[in-house]
C-alpha cells in the first residue's frame, strides 16, 4: 500500500499569486526520504526546489534536509540562479564531508552500494511578469501544461547532478518563454515516471497530466490529485521508489468585462462606413 506524507515542511497553497500543490509517497520498506521540494518568494521572483538524493533511508533523508536548509538560506539572498546553485553544491559538499567525519553506527541498507551519494535538482525563477529561468542538473525537466499541451519545459541538455562533479565556471541557465495566465509547470521526481505496472509498462506522466487538463477548473490542485490517483492504480500498490510531484500555476486571465446596461456598444468600423 502507498503512504501519504508531507514533506519537511509543507508547501504554502499560494506564493506571490502563484497557485501551488504538492505530495508525496513513499514506497513500502526502506524506500523513504529521498526526495525533497520547495518553494519560496523573493525579491528575485518565486523560486522553486525538486530533487531527488541518491538512495534511501536514513543517509538520504539527511541529505535531503541538508540541500532543502541550503536552499531556504540562500534562495532570498542570492540575485542569480547561478549562485543559488552554487551555494546548493557548497552545502552538499559540507554535509557529505561531515558526515563521512561522524559516520552512522552500523550499516544502512538502504544506501547506494558504492557509497556515491549524488542530487539531481531542477532550480526555477519565476518573476512577477511571468519570466522563467532554469537550471537543472541531472533531474527531469517540468512539464508545461497549456491547455491540453503537454511538453517539456526545456530540451536543453542538463548539468551532471550535484556531487559528482564540479561545477562548470559558465552555468547554462536556461530561458523559457514566459509562463502565461492559466498556464501550469509540473516538477517530479523520476519515481513518477518510472513507476510500472504489471506488465513492466512505465507511467505515462505526459498523457496523464493531458487529461487533467481537460478537467475545469485546471488547478495545481486538481492537476497533483489526478496523477496522484492515476499513478496509484499503475502501480497497483506495487512502488519500487519514492515519487513527489509540485505544481505552479497561474490563474487564467480574466473574461472582458461585459457592457454596461444602458450604454451602447460603440459601432465596429464597418458600421460606421455605412457596410
Amino acid at each position: 500500500m502507498f503512504r501519504i506524507r508531507l514533506p519537511l515542511r509543507p508547501p504554502p497553497t499560494a506564493v506571490a499569486g502563484l497557485r501551488t500543490a504538492a505530495a508525496q509517497i513513499a514506497a513500502d520498506g526502506t524506500a523513504r526520504g529521498g526526495d525533497l521540494y520547495d518553494v519560496v518568494a523573493t525579491r528575485h521572483g518565486v523560486r522553486a526546489v525538486m530533487g531527488d538524493v541518491r538512495g534511501h533511508g536514513i543517509a538520504a533523508r539527511g541529505t535531503a534536509a541538508a540541500v532543502l536548509t541550503g536552499f531556504r538560506d540562500a534562495a532570498p539572498d542570492e540575485p542569480d540562479l547561478g549562485r543559488l546553485l552554487r551555494r546548493l553544491d557548497r552545502a552538499l559538499a559540507r554535509h557529505l564531508r561531515t558526515r563521512a567525519g561522524h559516520p552512522a553506527p552500523g550499516p544502512d541498507p538502504a544506501a547506494p552500494d558504492d557509497g556515491e551519494e549524488f542530487v539531481t535538482l531542477v532550480l526555477l525563477e519565476i518573476s512577477g511578469d511571468g519570466t522563467l529561468r532554469a537550471l537543472d542538473c541531472g533531474h527531469p525537466w517540468p512539464h508545461r501544461v497549456t491547455g491540453t499541451r503537454v511538453e517539456p519545459l526545456s530540451r536543453s541538455d542538463p548539468l551532471p547532478p550535484l556531487g559528482l562533479f564540479p561545477l562548470p565556471e559558465d552555468l547554462p541557465v536556461q530561458h523559457p518563454p514566459p509562463l502565461l495566465p492559466g498556464e501550469l509547470l509540473v516538477l517530479h521526481t523520476d519515481g513518477v515516471e518510472d513507476a510500472r505496472d504489471s506488465q513492466g509498462r512505465f507511467f505515462p506522466l505526459r498523457d496523464t497530466l493531458a487529461r487533467a487538463a481537460r478537467t475545469r477548473p485546471v488547478t495545481p490542485e486538481a492537476v497533483v490529485g489526478t496523477v496522484l490517483s492515476e499513478v496509484r492504480r499503475h502501480a497497483a500498490g506495487r512502488p519500487t521508489d519514492d515519487m513527489a510531484l509540485l505544481a505552479l500555476g497561474t490563474d487564467p486571465a480574466p473574461p472582458p468585462p461585459e457592457p454596461r446596461p444602458g450604454r451602447h456598444r460603440p459601432a465596429t468600423r464597418l458600421e460606421r462606413n455605412g457596410a
